[in-house]
């Protein structure tokens, strides 16, 4: 099956190259504010991730796919400082798993090689959310706030969702896929079986707050990355990049120089 075609934000003009992978719901400008701090030395590269954002649509959806159109922007003689948060972050390790010449150092946030049992439900429900919305009804992005807000009423979580919703000639669409997103919620929370491993400089980020991050899943990480350092963030959640966003600065800043 061909790869999708990938929508992708370069800033920056010199230095090292650092990409960044977002997660479920997410697009490449969700890392727009670290993005921009860290081109000054170095050249950025925002990916919208299959199925998200502008980047295209796929009929299926597995992680090693998503690893495998991802690891088609690169090449080994400009290998990349990967970052991946949350279903990203499965992308990313599965990237380096796969194609460990593209990678020349890795960092996860906020997520780990393994398959989650209770993240299904939260998600099942936006995603049920935004594909009830009467999008005929919406003639304002207040007004689709407003209808989203019985089904979503963490304003912060609405607002990450409804960056989505799009204006198309007189009406509104969602730029995500929702149908495939919403079917293949096991597989996204889930974590492929693989024996292989990769050798590279491995960052850990996980917030203090989150779940996905646990001191019973290392062993699994450091089967897969053995040079894996663990950093955790006071007072952030799992979005710690933007709960954090000063803190996860620093820390990636330290890790690519």
């Amino acid at each position: 099956m061909p790869a999708p075609s990938l929508q992708v934000t370069e800033l920056g003009e010199r230095g090292s190259r650092i990409a960044f992978c977002h997660g479920l719901f997410g697009q490449g400008r969700n890392w727009t504010q670290i993005g921009k701090a860290l081109a000054a030395d170095h050249r950025v590269t925002l990916i919208d991730m299959p199925n998200h954002g502008e980047s295209g649509w796929t009929q299926t959806l597995s992680y090693p796919d998503m690893a495998d159109a991802v690891a088609e922007l690169f090449t080994a003689d400009d290998p990349v400082a990967l970052v991946g948060h949350s279903m990203g972050g499965k992308a990313a390790m599965m990237l380096a798993l796969r194609h460990p010449e593209l990678v020349e150092r890795l960092a996860v946030v906020d997520v780990s090689p393994v398959s989650y049992e209770t993240g299904r439900g939260e998600f099942a429900d936006f995603i049920q959310a935004m594909r009830e919305l009467d999008l005929g009804s919406i003639e304002s992005r207040g007004d689709a706030d407003t209808a989203l807000a019985p089904a979503v009423p963490n304003r912060t979580v609405r607002s990450f969702l409804l960056q989505n919703l799009r204006r198309d000639g007189d009406g509104w669409r969602w730029q995500l896929n929702l149908e495939l997103l919403g079917n293949e919620l096991d597989a996204l929370g889930g974590w492929p079986e693989t024996d292989e491993h990769y050798d590279g400089p491995v960052l850990w980020i996980g917030g203090a707050n989150s779940d996905y991050v646990l001191d019973e899943h290392a062993p699994a990480m450091e089967r897969h990355f053995p040079l894996v350092r663990r950093v955790t963030v006071k007072d952030a959640g799992h979005w710690v990049h933007s709960e954090r966003p000063e803190v996860v600065l620093e820390v990636l800043r330290r890790f690519v120089d």
